[in-house]
């Protein structure tokens, strides 16, 4: 049996590290010996088999996708098992109550209640697409964090966090990546709870910063590079937290930020928007005027990160 290693899965090993290049060579060779000694997925065409890290030295439990063909495999995805097996609907209807239980005292306890079922259609639209069509990017989405994890991260940020993004959070709390690419328009990444609290850190020290050089300055030239409502939400990448986008607490608008503090630029609408639309360019690519998706080995990949070494294997959708 011949087993392909998708190159993009080869790039992901060798990020890795340690010995995972080894690892995925030796289960390459496995496979060959014993083509189904996968299990389904639950994601369709998909099997997974997990490499236990006590097998091989510097190596992490790791989770590895393939597709298998009559005449030839396919290894199409590898990522870390730690707690990044999305959850099922089941899971986030029992999530979802347990938020609206936490509104119930809320000053617009009906307004919140209609933002939660906004937040939880538009994502389940999304997640719907990606199992049906791109299991490598719909396995890359990390399970809902819990409301103990929010409230910690509620008081390390000091402030309230919005109904809309404690909605999405405990449905998932992170994108790690189908093969390198996030699922969101611009390929760009749900931001990680740990990563989202080490972000906003760094911006309001920046803030701080620019406070000291502000400070013999009159009140109308002094700059703001960050405010303490805004919330790190979507990173450029898994891989590249050097820009994204914030939900402002205060405001319930996204905007632009940047490690470099450039001026943001233009803001998009609200997160339920902005879910929204991702949903309905996912649902009908034709109709889409941002972004096209488009897959790659069982990957979403949206056309603005197509580059020319990779159009030969990128596949337009249509419908």
């Amino acid at each position: 049996m011949n087993v392909e290693i998708d190159p993009l899965v080869r790039d992901t090993a060798a990020r890795l590290g340690g010995s995972v290049p080894y690892a995925l060579k030796a289960l390459a060779g496995r496979l060959a010996d014993d083509p189904d000694m996968g299990r389904p997925s639950g994601l369709h065409g998909v099997l997974t088999v997990t490499v236990d890290s006590d097998m091989f030295e510097d190596c992490p439990n790791l989770s590895v996708g393939y597709i298998r063909e009559p005449d030839r495999i396919e290894i199409c995805s590898l990522r870390p098992v730690p707690s990044t097996k999305p959850s099922t609907e089941a899971d986030d209807q029992d999530r979802e109550q347990e938020l609206a239980q936490d509104l119930d005292d809320a000053p617009d306890a009906a307004g919140a209640a209609v933002t939660v079922r906004e937040v939880a259609d538009a994502w389940h639209r999304i997640t719907r697409w990606l199992q049906n069509n791109a299991p490598v990017s719909y396995a890359a989405l990390r399970a809902g964090a819990s409301p103990a994890a929010l409230a910690a991260l509620e008081e390390d940020l000091g402030i309230r966090i919005p109904v809309e993004l404690r909605v999405l959070w405990l449905l998932t709390a992170g994108d790690d990546g189908g093969n390198g690419w996030g699922c969101l328009p611009g390929n760009k990444a749900l931001v990680p709870l740990d990563a989202v609290a080490a972000t906003y850190r760094l911006k309001m020290d920046s803030q701080a910063h620019q406070d000291t050089l502000d400070a013999d300055r009159p009140e109308d030239e002094r700059i703001t590079v960050w405010k303490a409502t805004r919330i790190p939400v979507v990173a450029l990448g898994p891989a590249d937290s050097t820009s994204g986008l914030y939900l402002d607490a205060a405001t319930g608008y996204l905007g632009r930020w940047s490690r470099y503090n450039e001026h943001p630029g233009e803001e998009f609408d609200t997160l339920v928007s902005y879910l929204e639309e991702a949903a309905d360019m996912l649902e009908s690519p034709a109709l889409a005027t941002q972004d096209k998706p488009g897959l790659i080995g069982g990957a979403l990949v949206w056309l603005s990160n197509v580059t020319p070494a990779l159009e030969d294997r990128w596949q337009p959708l249509t419908g």
